[in-house]
């Protein structure tokens, strides 16, 4: 029976992993070295945290943040108007048989991950709360006993 590769929903390959990381890398220094001229993104510092490739190579979604977290769309809108460029320049520094198609995407970790925190730190501030009230009315519990 013949394997089925790259089925919907499956986890992508070990070579659409390197080559999204391959891609970047590229990104990432294309946009420290501020070639871009559009008004949006010239000038600012930009982080790309992933970037996930099609299983056939040819189209590619980079998900960036821009420091701060400040005019996200606007960094997006500029990125996503400058693709084509980005994907020419990508293409001379990353070789493959054809320049993936490249879309932009607002990074969501780092909100779900300030979401996380604050949520852990109130639990953190709940239990300490029930803690000071158990010692407040036994004065037995707060030698742990």
């Amino acid at each position: 029976m013949a394997k089925r590769k790259n089925v919907a929903g499956s986890a992508p390959g070990t070579r659409q992993l390197r080559v999204g990381e391959l891609i970047r890398h590229a990104l990432s220094e294309i946009l420290q070295r501020d070639e871009i001229r559009d008004p949006d993104v010239s000038g600012r510092s930009i982080t790309v945290t992933e970037v996930t490739v099609s299983p056939d190579m040819r189209n590619a979604t980079a998900y960036v943040e821009p420091l701060g977290g400040q005019d996200v769309d606007g960094v997006l809108a500029g990125l996503n108007r400058s693709a084509s460029y980005l994907s020419g320049r990508i293409a001379r520094s990353v070789h493959m048989k054809y320049a993936p198609r490249l879309t932009f995407h607002r990074d969501r970790s780092f909100d779900n991950a300030s979401h996380i925190d604050a949520v852990m730190r109130a639990a953190r501030a709940d239990d300490e709360r029930r803690r000071l009230a158990r010692e407040q009315t036994d004065p037995k519990a707060e030698n742990g006993s």
